[in-house]
């Protein structure tokens, strides 16, 4: 295994790690959410997550959008955009990618949780933001530094649906 690789390795185990203690912590310490039992109410109150989680998204591209405003990348045909554009331009688009994976997963888990345990909902959304500032931050130092974000927020989706369709079986 190259230095690089072993970096690449220890971030993403760190990151997985990060992510399912935070997780936990949230989820157990949150206070306890007053959600009705029924699909409606449990997909309305993940949707209003949903919102929470898709700020780094938002961030991202607003942050793309003003540096190209701000300089010649004004026409992205131009092929003028400075390193760090193509960086955040990057991380918006894999924000989007691991954001859509998010919502199927975070819709499907509100409607699939006993109601007691429905403050993972806000967890994983709280801990999506986390880890997605986590992987732009490490992208923009040096892009080996993303994988503790890209991890965790790869993984959560994983879980999340690892979660349901276990749900779905034992249910």
């Amino acid at each position: 295994m190259t230095k690089d690789q072993k970096t690449v390795a220890i971030g993403a185990l760190s990151g997985v790690v990060g992510m399912v203690a935070l997780v936990w912590a949230i989820a157990t310490y949150f206070p306890e959410p007053h959600v009705v039992d029924n699909n409606g109410d449990r997909l309305a109150y993940a949707l209003r997550w949903s919102v929470v989680a898709v700020l780094p998204l938002f961030f991202m591209l607003v942050a793309v959008g003003n540096e190209r405003f701000l300089s010649e990348a004004i026409d992205p045909t131009l092929g003028k955009e400075s390193e760090k554009m193509v960086v955040n331009g990057r991380v918006a688009d894999n924000t989007l990618q691991q954001f859509v994976c998010f919502l199927v997963g975070i819709t499907a888990l509100s409607v699939s949780l006993p109601i007691d345990r429905i403050s993972y909902v806000p967890a994983v959304a709280i801990t999506f933001v986390i880890s997605r500032t986590i992987f732009w931050i490490g992208y923009r130092i040096r892009p080996l530094y993303r994988a503790p974000g890209f991890s965790s927020t790869a993984y959560m989706n994983i879980f999340m649906y690892v979660a349901v369709l276990w749900m779905r079986l034992a249910g």
